[in-house]
């Protein structure tokens, strides 16, 4: 596999006897792609029906001819004012009624069919004339879904939508009020025509209703991209990409990516650390400029696995972002700290967002490889170090793991649906134990939840599966390794009814939970042997043998050999404890890494990225404050 770096332009954006220069110093950069158009619809068809293309066609000619590799998004993640003129209620809805306006971007509403057919007519034009353009090496749909929080819109478009879903899944209104528990507060219907959207209630709607809402939800995301997606396939050999984006759980990204060539994320590390990670002050504090140390890989790893061993990242973050609540600057090295450390979890492309920093409009104040005067901006230098670096050493995707955790976008909708404690958060869950799982200098395999083997892994963690899947369940079966379940798994049916028999049903593993709390951040149930147990807690029945105890003898954690079952959310360090403790009983290297210090292996060398602002040492090797190393096997 071949590294290489990209970066994001807009040729709309800058004048035209200025694009030649600007290609001329990508190239220089070491940069192999662009990507272009993906916000730019009006000034393709400045009206409906009238194209204006020929910018675009001398725009491509130009990068093309420089050596360049052409990412050409569609443009629908923008439309253009006239649209609304044919289409007046394609504007997403908010829960609470409002419908929103024009004047920013992703103001569109999934369900809207209308609006779904312009995207394919413009795909359509952009495919018949770009398809075998020999500069045109890959295709981005849309940009950035479920960003801003459009994923879920509440539009009559929504609702009619919905009901034709539901009556296409359940048949009849008797089947469905069975389902959904409707005889609890007189909620039957007679017909799909009563159903409306889950907002707007008195108190809480059923959480199969609005789990329901969810899974269709998440299904217009998919039926969007795929109608794109296929009229693409009929034109073009060229791979399709879409960029997802960090914490983004709303739609299934895994069904996403089965009509997609290569996922890719857009990697935005201090906004992040600001406005989408819980830490602690001190932790925010200390990595304030270079982001969370994990929060990154988790994501690559993820990503990996939603292109199924193909993934980019599409926009790295290039020095302050506008966006996020506050906006430092990243120390120096990090952008060939997040570019390297990409590579090193599989990344065939590292793109930068963007190539030149705007001095106009919403995103001014979002730096750019180059300053608003076109002047060098601190990182085009750490890019380029990067570009001459990446020759060094050879050109090998990342191991396969021995360790794999199982992450679930449906998981994440149930325990949103339902919480239960304020402060329950599946992704937050997911996320403690990849942390412990790193710190112990672990390299880990993100798996979907309908995973149907698991026996290239020794380890395998499965925290808050809402339903434990058929395939799942007989790969458990058969696991030779050794599996960490819960706590929150298995315990309610598809339809977010508690399981009956109890769960977790788990193969040959007596224990059911009787009983469930939450536990406010000020409290903690304490352990037999140290630690704590926060967020969550669940009483267990049975005969299966008890691995961990609380305090008071209550299981914590229960034991068929080589299955077990965790009855809570351990504290940080208790979960770290777990973790090595389980590594030395399968005989797997374990070390507590210093704070700030992560390792990835790729099938040839070892990666040491150290996120801390001072130098630390590990393995005999002193790795540089915001700072990577490697070395070979």
């Amino acid at each position: 596999m071949k590294r290489t770096l990209g970066v994001c332009y807009y040729p709309e954006h800058w004048p035209e006897e200025e694009w030649a220069d600007n290609a001329r110093r990508m190239v220089e950069t070491g940069l192999t792609w662009v990507r272009i158009g993906e916000f730019a619809w009006q000034r393709m068809e400045p009206a409906s029906g009238r194209l204006e293309l020929e910018w675009l066609d001398r725009a491509i000619d130009v990068l093309g001819a420089a050596g360049l590799k052409v990412i050409l998004g569609t443009p629908t993640a923008t439309p253009p004012r006239w649209m609304l003129n044919k289409h007046p209620d394609m504007n997403i809805v908010t829960p609470d009624g409002v419908r929103r306006k024009f004047g920013s971007r992703r103001n569109y509403c999934f369900s809207h069919l209308g609006y779904r057919q312009e995207c394919a007519r413009i795909t359509r034009i952009l495919a018949e004339r770009y398809g075998k353009n020999p500069h045109i090496a890959a295709w981005q749909t849309d940009n950035e879904y479920g960003c801003h929080d459009t994923t879920l819109s509440y539009s009559t478009h929504a609702r009619d939508g919905f009901r034709d879903w539901l009556a296409q899944k359940y048949q009849s209104t008797d089947a469905l009020n069975r389902a959904w528990g409707n005889v609890f507060w007189s909620l039957d219907y007679n017909t799909f025509d009563q159903i409306e959207l889950p907002n707007l209630t008195v108190t809480d709607p059923s959480p199969a209703h609005v789990m329901a809402f969810r899974r269709y939800s998440s299904d217009q995301v998919v039926a969007f991209n795929r109608v794109q997606t296929e009229i693409l396939r009929a034109h073009t050999d060229a791979p399709l990409i879409h960029n997802y984006m960090g914490r983004i759980t709303e739609f299934d990204h895994y069904t996403v990516g089965e009509d997609l060539d290569i996922a890719s994320w857009d990697s935005y590390p201090l906004g992040f650390l600001s406005d989408r990670l819980e830490g602690t002050p001190e932790h925010k504090a200390r990595y304030l400029r270079q982001g969370d140390p994990d929060m990154q890989a988790f994501h690559h790893d993820l990503y990996r696995s939603v292109g199924r061993g193909r993934w980019w990242i599409m926009e790295q973050q290039p020095g302050p972002v506008n966006w996020a609540p506050y906006n430092p600057a990243p120390l120096p090295g990090m952008e060939r700290l997040w570019a390297w450390e990409a590579f090193a979890h599989g990344a065939e492309t590292v793109c930068f967002f963007r190539w030149r920093q705007p001095a106009f409009a919403q995103e001014q104040m979002h730096t750019a490889l180059l300053r608003p005067d076109g002047v060098d901006a601190p990182a085009l230098a750490e890019v380029l170090q990067v570009s001459k670096e990446i020759s060094t050493i050879p050109n090998a995707g990342t191991a396969t793991a021995r360790v794999a955790l199982i992450f679930d976008y449906t998981s994440a909708w149930a325990w949103d649906v339902q919480p239960q404690g304020a402060d329950f958060d599946y992704f937050r869950l997911c996320m403690s134990h990849y942390r412990a799982l790193r710190r112990a200098g672990l390299s880990v395999d993100i798996l979907p939840a309908d995973t149907q083997n698991l026996n290239q892994y020794k380890l395998v963690l499965a925290p808050g599966l809402m339903v434990i899947p058929p395939s799942l369940m007989a790969a458990l079966t058969t696991f030779q390794g050794t599996a960490l379940i819960g706590p929150r798994s298995n315990v309610k049916t598809d339809e977010m009814s508690i399981s009956v028999p109890l769960g977790p049903n788990l193969p040959n593993l007596d224990s059911k939970v009787v009983n469930t709390e939450s536990i406010p951040p000020n409290c903690a149930i304490a352990l037999q042997n140290g630690g704590t147990i926060r967020h969550w807690f669940e009483h267990l029945e049975g005969e299966a043998p008890i691995r961990w105890s609380t305090a008071d003898g209550r299981p914590a954690i229960v034991s068929n050999g080589n299955l077990n079952y965790l009855a809570g959310w351990f504290d940080d360090e208790t979960l770290f404890k777990l973790i090595a403790e389980t590594c030395v009983d399968l005989e797997m290297e374990v070390t507590d890494l210093p704070d700030g210090l992560r390792i990835r292996d790729t099938q040839t060398h070892r990666f040491y990225v150290n996120y801390a602002p001072e130098d630390l040492e590990h393995e005999g090797l002193k790795v540089p404050a915001a700072g990577v190393v490697w070395k070979a096997f």
